[in-house]
């Protein structure tokens, strides 16, 4: 146990000495969940609707002062008044408005008789998430318009009560489970794998090999350091980023408790699964090359950023094996909706039984060279 203590000793006195390092373990993936949070999680405001009444009635101008109504209050969309359709249509092909409604002539006739009446939202769909949104506005717009008639009492058709069991959840703490995940895997390949290579290629290694070291000790060693700055990133952007994600009471004691089995759990697998894959690699070029692809392929499809419902086949697969996946998923419970452990029972398991095979792997597959 003592040379295991003293491979751990070694490998955080290095860390500690390597600044840049930590700060990139842990203000990189703070920084993207900042950026990504305020970049995807907002809402989108401002946008510029013209007006084109072809009609000049009674409904007509209700319809454009509910329009203008609306856009004053959420401001969602700002109004521009048109004449010209021709007019119209060039601004928005040319950029200077996202979407034209165009009231049509005799629309108050086709209003007044009940025949269908119409309107046009003539919109930029090169940008799908404002055309989506101009598109929601729309609608519910039109549904107050028609509401103005009298209703019955009790309406005869089925209706919807939505009943949300969380209170509003905006996307930057949606992001924060991946961004601790992510804080965690960039500390296993910067100060796990990385610093392995570089400690083989420096022959650094060979100082233990010499010794009566056996290999799980040698590779519990290297794994176990690694876990213990796993951790530390984890916990800091834990605190830090819920902090900064405005999640409710999020120094609550047994929440903190939980949150640590998870990072604790994530660190080793994450550690383990690195050592897996570089413990034949002598190259400390090939962990460099290979780290932008391993992000992009364990931290997307993990369900970190979009819910994995939407992936096709072969994405789910892959998500399925991902430690990402079980991690993110953790996390989202307790950061998201404070369970308890039997939420995150089937996440732990699979973290601590996939350490166990990655950790096997790497000692089976280890080889001294002296």
């Amino acid at each position: 146990m003592h040379r295991i203590l003293a491979i751990i000793e070694r490998d955080l006195r290095r860390f500690r000495r390597s600044p840049l390092l930590v700060f990139a373990s842990l203000v990189l993936p703070l920084t993207q969940l900042l950026v990504l949070g305020y970049a995807f999680g907002g809402k989108i405001k401002n946008l510029k609707v013209g007006i084109v009444d072809q009609d000049h009635g009674v409904p007509g101008v209700k319809l454009r002062e509910l329009f203008g109504a609306i856009g004053a209050n959420a401001r969602t969309f700002e109004t521009a008044e048109y004449t010209d359709p021709k007019q119209a249509i060039t601004d928005l092909r040319d950029g200077r408005i996202n979407a034209v409604l165009n009231i049509p002539p005799e629309f108050s006739r086709h209003v007044l008789a009940r025949t269908a009446p119409q309107v046009a939202l003539i919109e930029d769909n090169t940008d799908d998430f404002s055309a989506s949104t101009l598109e929601a506005s729309m609608t519910d717009l039109l549904g107050a318009f028609n509401g103005q008639d009298a209703q019955p009492r009790v309406p005869p058709q089925v209706t919807l009560a939505v009943v949300e069991v969380y209170p509003y959840i905006p996307y930057i703490q949606f992001l924060l489970a991946g961004s601790i995940s992510l804080a965690i895997f960039i500390t296993a390949m910067i100060g796990g794998g990385i610093i392995y290579i570089d400690d083989k290629a420096r022959g650094l290694h060979e100082g233990y090999l010499v010794t009566p070291i056996t290999k799980f000790e040698l590779i519990m060693g290297f794994n176990l350091a690694g876990t213990v700055k796993g951790i530390l990133a984890g916990i800091v952007l834990t605190v830090v980023g819920s902090l900064l994600a405005g999640i409710p009471n999020p120094l609550d004691p047994m929440r903190l408790a939980r949150l640590l089995l998870v990072i604790i759990a994530a660190s080793l697998a994450f550690i383990s699964m690195m050592f897996m894959m570089m413990v034949r690699i002598s190259d400390p070029l090939v962990p460099r090359a290979i780290f932008g692809v391993l992000n992009t392929l364990l931290f997307f499809p993990s369900g970190a950023i979009y819910p994995i419902n939407a992936f096709p086949t072969w994405m789910k697969v892959i998500a399925i094996v991902d430690p990402f996946t079980y991690a993110v998923h953790a996390f989202k419970c307790l950061l998201l909706k404070n369970t308890g452990m039997v939420a995150i029972a089937g996440d732990l398991a699979f973290l601590l039984i996939f350490t166990v095979v990655m950790m096997s792997g790497a000692t089976m597959l280890f080889r001294r060279t002296l």
